[in-house]
């Protein structure tokens, strides 16, 4: 399975989650609104990842619809 970068965005949403995407979503966030999670080969190895900055992190909706929970 091949590798994608994915990032968490610093922003969170309306709901408190802060969105991982992976590299050329249409809804990644600017680049000073972003963290690298580095290469992962699923979203869930990258959500992980991003809950080591945020306790509330979740999939993009449209690029990771396997790990957006709600």
């Amino acid at each position: 399975m091949m590798s994608k970068s994915y990032y968490v965005n610093k922003i969170a949403q309306s709901n408190g989650d802060h969105e991982v995407h992976e590299e050329g979503c249409s809804w990644l966030p600017a680049f000073n609104n972003r963290i690298p999670l580095g290469q992962h080969t699923s979203c869930h190895s990258a959500v992980r990842e991003a809950k080591k900055y945020y306790t509330l992190a979740n999939g993009c909706k449209y690029c990771c619809p396997d790990c957006h929970t709600r």
